[in-house]
């Protein structure tokens, strides 16, 4: 039997299997086609009920980011009368293995037969978790442009590429590139463009930060920060986006901050929008303690607070306290 019998024909989207002889009980799977970012199989299995199966060869890629394909397939018994079965358009259908589509035909077809799939659309899930993306469209490219460029940063981090900057940490020296920190810091700008001892000495100062939380800031920085980390060193690198004027890592901090606040954290939190002036933490802070009475399951830690808190602040949340009370 020749590889032709199971050589499928492809375009860009389109793809053909042609079976001359297919027994009346047996099973066949065709070689692998590329349609898209992955290599796919067709498969016909034929006993009472004619099974057609459509799915991607099984990789890294698929395992953990698996096609959602919208497609019309159909068959064609070329044999004789000429018969066509289309199956209902799939739509944004996620393929993972061979039994994620499977199409029973139960009408008696002749051994000569063609499968023809045109795939409409294939999408890959985000992985910041918002809707899938399309991989013929622009914006996919572009997203994969991006990534290919954050990649390089990041390696140009990591691998210390031409790198010309030393940071001084509290616990060690990172190495970094001048022109991509100017280019993300108006602060850091002006530090190399005039005469400062940071221009002079290719060193910058930041020992108010742990090595790993200047880390952290430079992968923020350089677009490699994992969630884990970002997480982990809220407040130090909302404190960096305020000293070095990082206005969307400023917002980041923010809005994750809010995200949550328990009674562990909420003064601490607080005293930070008070500090940084982020107003919507500090009323959620504020809703938390008073509108939520959790206030009375902390009072040893909020006795603390308006004994050595900011004194305007406390008398902001004093207000707060007696307004609520007022409602009542």
């Amino acid at each position: 039997m020749s590889d032709s019998v199971y050589h499928v024909q492809t375009t860009s989207r389109l793809a053909q299997w042609r079976i001359d002889n297919f027994p009346s009980c047996t099973y066949r799977k065709s070689d692998p086609f590329m349609v898209g970012n992955w290599n796919w199989h067709l498969s016909v299995e034929k006993s009472r009920t004619m099974f057609i199966k459509l799915y991607p060869e099984t990789s890294n890629l698929t395992r953990g980011n698996p096609p959602i394909a919208s497609f019309i397939i159909k068959i064609i018994s070329s044999a004789g009368d000429r018969k066509t079965l289309v199956h209902p358009e799939v739509t944004d259908r996620k393929l993972k293995n061979n039994d994620d589509f499977v199409w029973a035909i139960e009408v008696p077809l002749t051994a000569k037969l063609i499968i023809d799939v045109e795939f409409l659309d294939l999408k890959i899930s985000s992985q910041n978790g918002g809707e899938p993306c399309s991989i013929w469209a622009d914006g996919y490219r572009q997203k994969q442009s991006n990534t290919s460029a954050l990649e390089s940063l990041g390696r140009m981090l990591s691998d210390s590429i031409h790198t010309d900057i030393k940071i001084s940490t509290s616990e060690g020296t990172i190495r970094a590139h001048r022109s991509i920190l100017a280019a993300r810091s108006p602060v850091f700008h002006s530090m190399f463009l005039y005469d400062l001892k940071e221009k002079e000495q290719s060193t910058i100062d930041i020992s108010d930060m742990s090595f790993e939380a200047c880390q952290a800031f430079l992968n923020y920085i350089y677009g490699i920060i994992q969630s884990e980390e970002f997480l982990t060193h809220r407040l130090s690198l909302l404190a960096a986006a305020d000293k070095y004027d990082i206005k969307d890592l400023k917002v980041a901090c923010h809005d994750s901050l809010i995200e949550d606040i328990d009674a562990v954290n909420v003064l601490e939190r607080l005293q930070c929008a008070y500090l940084y002036g982020l107003p919507k933490l500090k009323a959620s802070c504020l809703q938390y303690l008073v509108k939520f009475g959790k206030i009375y399951d902390i009072r040893d830690e909020f006795n603390v607070f308006l004994m050595s808190g900011n004194r305007e602040l406390v008398s902001e949340v004093f207000n707060a306290v007696l307004m609520a009370w007022k409602g009542f």
